[in-house]
């Protein structure tokens, strides 16, 4: 037997392992050094927040990233363009079908199909985006208003989003990850009566926005914890690349569905809200949760306008073939190539590079939203009370298997 010592202790092993950025020596005498996280729950994900504190007041944040890396980007390395859509999935995995509609319009793009698809193909993707979007934004504000004391509205958030999964669950099979929106069409076509039920759901959840609105937002307690904290200023945000209610919540109009005009999205009607400092200021955490909750009415207005044609100009045919135009073989040209899509938490984009031989991509970059709108977060938060950094985590919305990729 070999004497030979396995693993020998070293106190620096610690430090390397979970390395901070302040020290001991870096720190005034009234300053000490907290970590929040990285416990699942509490932090939206696997977050780790290095928090320097004086008394209750924070002086800084560093994030720190890497508790839920998925190696996306290096699968994609080694993987058919059709094959890594179950791993666009994985990233943000509240909001599966936007991702989907992302990553497989780029490569509609690079292939020249973009304009032959289908307008009905073209109309259940953005169904089932949008039902995704109100399902991601049903988990952001009912763990938001957990993480700062109510527990009621989480309740009532995640039984309506479980409608939107058994409607998604219905139509492919999969309750969260749903590898539905193929390169060049769909997976299959909606099952027969998604539409009227789909309409049910749509008139069972208008009042219960309502109730939302007036339990949640126009709370007294919601509007003392989130209102005048976490300011983020409009040419901070810009600098800092965030996007989607980040973005809006600070005051500018910027949305890829109306910016980009992708899809049928220029053929519906919808408004982007906009963060108005109506109880605090512009770009303050109750902003952000305001933009959330106007965004989830025009998401009902797109799907309602969508449903009307699906079973109008566009509804189903005993010929409609949503898979007539998958390719067998994806060999896009060589090319290096950019698309974003609007997902429910911003700018979601795939940087291609391709050697026109191969169906598998020489590099596949996804641009996390979810990573830039993190990144600020020691902006926002500088001589805020550790408690009130709580409610910026919340606002900002971060799903760490996108961030972490």
């Amino acid at each position: 037997m070999s004497n030979a010592i396995q693993y020998e202790y070293k106190p620096e092993h610690f430090i390397a392992s979970a390395p901070t950025k302040y020290n001991s020596e870096s720190l005034r005498t009234e300053e000490m050094v907290l970590n929040m996280g990285p416990q699942h729950p509490s932090t939206h994900g696997v977050l780790r927040l290095e928090v320097v504190t004086d008394g209750e007041v924070v002086i800084d944040v560093v994030p720190h990233l890497g508790y839920l890396h998925r190696c996306f980007e290096k699968h994609a390395e080694s993987l058919p363009f059709n094959q890594i859509i179950p791993y666009v999935d994985r990233m943000d995995y509240v909001a599966a079908m936007n991702s989907e509609h992302a990553y497989v319009m780029g490569v509609e793009r690079m292939l020249g199909i973009e304009n032959d698809i289908p307008k009905r193909v073209e109309y259940i993707r953005v169904v089932v985006a949008e039902l995704n979007r109100l399902a991601s934004h049903f988990v952001a504000l009912g763990t938001y208003a957990m993480d700062i004391g109510a527990y009621t509205p989480f309740l009532w958030m995640m039984r309506d989003r479980e409608q939107i999964l058994r409607l998604l669950e219905w139509t492919c099979g999969a309750r969260m990850l749903y590898n539905y929106i193929w390169i060049g069409g769909l997976f299959y076509d909606l099952p027969v009566g998604f539409e009227e039920r789909c309409a049910e759901f749509i008139k069972y959840l208008k009042p219960k926005l309502i109730e939302l609105q007036q339990l949640v937002v126009d709370n007294k307690i919601f509007i003392q914890r989130t209102a005048n904290v976490g300011v983020l200023p409009l040419d901070v945000a810009i600098n800092y690349g965030c996007t989607g209610p980040m973005l809006r919540g600070s005051g500018l109009r910027y949305d890829l569905r109306k910016v980009d005009g992708y899809s049928v999205y220029p053929e519906l009607d919808f408004e982007i809200p906009i963060g108005e400092g109506k109880l605090g200021k512009v770009g303050d955490c109750w902003d952000r949760t305001w933009v959330r909750v106007v965004e989830c009415w025009e998401s009902v207005k797109i799907i309602e306008q969508s449903l009307v044609q699906l079973q109008g100009d566009h509804r189903r045919t005993r010929d409609f073939d949503p898979q007539a135009l998958v390719p067998k073989k994806i060999r896009p040209k060589a090319m290096d190539f950019y698309v974003r899509g609007e997902s429910p938490k911003g700018e979601l984009g795939f940087y291609f590079r391709t050697d026109g031989r191969a169906d598998i991509p020489v590099r596949c970059k996804a641009r996390a939203c979810s990573f830039n709108n993190l990144s600020v977060i020691g902006e926002i938060s500088k001589g805020a009370l550790l408690a009130d950094l709580v409610a910026v985590i919340g606002s900002i919305d971060v799903v760490m298997g996108e961030v972490d990729r």
